[in-house]
């Protein structure tokens, strides 16, 4: 059973796009998404620097068109299921044909400009933690006032809070963490800091018609397929003052019996966590166009 995901914010680099809008259509694909958005995609994906694709506003949306763009480069693909890193769920919901890839774009758009302005109340960010057992890290983050963001399995968490409590976290490390890293992010992503960010979600996902999803769709909030259209709409509102589950997501991965895992584009960080907590389970990341071959041998093996 093939399970088909979607990374979130960190895993863009300057350029990455660049070798995918070679591809036949991709450039008009992603200046017809840029139009629809007022954002334009092709120079953000190609040309801007690491500064210019970490502002959350930017970045939010360039992940979700790369998403959409690579696994449309993929062809037909019936997954078992789909699933998302944090933005990387909107991504996910278009997938399973909750969403049309254009009302993808215009709600991930709206999302990041209001992540953005709540993150600008605070100075805030987000640390990976490496190493440790999540028993002893997350009560000695909350002693410290932070949130465990993103408690993403194979023991990896990331902290969340402001600048003062993640130094604070440097000084201060849960027994058996050997390193604090921090992430290419503007704020403290899914926690209360985010809150000021729901009320505006909460209006634009009024205006959209979500379809039931087709494929299962697994939610970072409780790692639970969703059935309706409706409650994927209702959850990704949520999401972004809420914790990520990802440890949960895959463990539901593997209750359904997942055999290969494929990440797309830019993938890499959903694939390494996957390689730790689902031995056996064969994955690949779309990085490049070069990728796609092997991927559709994948694809060809385990899908439906």
């Amino acid at each position: 059973m093939l399970v088909l995901v979607a990374p979130g914010q960190g895993a863009q680099t300057p350029g990455f796009l660049t070798p995918w809008l070679e591809l036949p259509g991709a450039a008009d694909r992603l200046g017809t998404w840029s139009d629809a958005i007022g954002l334009d995609l092709a120079h953000y994906g190609t040309q801007a620097d690491a500064d210019a694709i970490r502002d959350t506003a930017v970045a939010q949306p360039l992940l979700v068109a790369a998403g959409l763009l690579s696994a449309s480069a993929l062809g037909e693909v019936a997954p078992g299921a789909v699933a998302g890193h944090s933005v990387g769920e909107i991504t996910a919901a278009a997938f399973a044909g909750v969403l049309d890839d254009t009302a993808a774009l215009e709600l991930v758009r709206k999302r990041g400009l209001a992540m953005a302005e709540a993150a600008a109340i605070t100075q805030t960010g987000m640390s990976a933690l490496l190493g440790g057992d999540p028993e002893a890290t997350i009560p000695h983050l909350e002693k410290l006032g932070l949130t465990p963001a993103n408690v993403n399995g194979a023991g990896q968490i990331v902290a969340a809070g402001t600048m003062e409590e993640l130094a604070a976290l440097e000084a201060d490390k849960p027994e058996g963490v050997r390193r604090v890293v921090a992430l290419k992010v503007a704020g403290a992503f899914h926690t209360h800091h985010m809150a000021p960010a729901v009320a505006s979600l909460e209006q634009a996902a009024a205006e959209l018609t979500p379809a039931d999803p087709k494929i299962t769709y697994v939610s970072n909030k409780d790692g639970q397929a969703v059935a309706t259209g409706a409650e994927v709409l209702s959850r990704l509102v949520g999401q972004v003052a809420n914790p990520v589950r990802w440890d949960l997501c895959m463990e539901t991965f593997k209750e359904l019996g997942v055999t290969a895992l494929v990440e797309v584009c830019p993938g890499g960080t959903l694939t390494g966590l996957a390689k730790r907590a689902l031995p056996g389970v064969q994955t690949l990341a779309l990085k490049t166009p070069d990728d796609l071959d092997a991927a559709r041998e994948l694809i060809a093996e385990h899908a439906g």
